[in-house]
């Protein structure tokens, strides 16, 4: 019993993860899901495409249940950074549905395991690729708010549109004049204190 409620906590976490980064890229069209929006080439679609990846290894190869289809941005000759971007060939629509094959394969995984089910993990370092559910339940989890958290920058570098879920912003309320004086107090401030000395 107690173990069916730790899995499930985690299990809503990881959902909510999963259903915020598709939310970034509601209303948007295939070039903006695809705008490199930082130095690194940061943006919404390859961050998606990212997630599949990472859930289809750790919840997939790590515990013996490969996905059965094949992810050729992670081949061994797969070029650098190749699961952070989708080629002009893989719409947005493919990615979406990608993913979401992968959550069942994973959400299935979750259900059949106990949560101190043993898996290994070739590509982390000796002595630290023997892992649990739990463990990877967590990774998996805290990997994908991380990447929800990019993806929150990146949509509003796209078009201004913040939020942390449908119907919850969790924002402060501000119209846009609010928000430009909030931000260049924040600016000045900055300035403020890079002359101190």
């Amino acid at each position: 019993m107690i173990e069916s409620k730790q899995k499930a906590d985690l299990a809503r976490y990881l959902q909510s993860a999963r259903d915020a980064l598709l939310w970034k890229l509601d209303g948007l069209s295939e070039y903006d899901v695809r705008r490199p929006l930082t130095p690194t080439g940061t943006n919404l679609l390859g961050l998606v495409k990212h997630a599949a990846g990472v859930e289809a290894g750790y919840f997939g190869d790590t515990f013996g249940r490969p996905l059965g289809e094949a992810l050729p941005w992670l081949a061994e000759d797969a070029e650098p950074n190749a699961d952070l971007w989708a080629t002009a060939d893989e719409s947005c629509e493919q990615i979406v549905a990608l993913y979401r094959r992968v959550w069942r394969h994973a959400d299935t995984t979750i259900a059949d395991l106990a949560l101190d089910a043993s898996g290994r993990v070739p590509w982390w370092g000796e002595g630290r690729q023997e892992v649990t559910l739990h463990q990877i339940l967590v990774h998996v989890t805290a990997e994908t708010h991380r990447h929800a958290g990019h993806a929150d920058i990146v949509r509003e570098l796209v078009d201004g549109a913040v939020g942390m879920s449908k119907g919850n912003d969790n924002m402060p309320e501000g119209d846009r004049s609010w928000w430009e004086s909030h931000r260049d107090r924040l600016e000045r401030t900055a300035r403020e204190a890079a002359r101190r000395p």
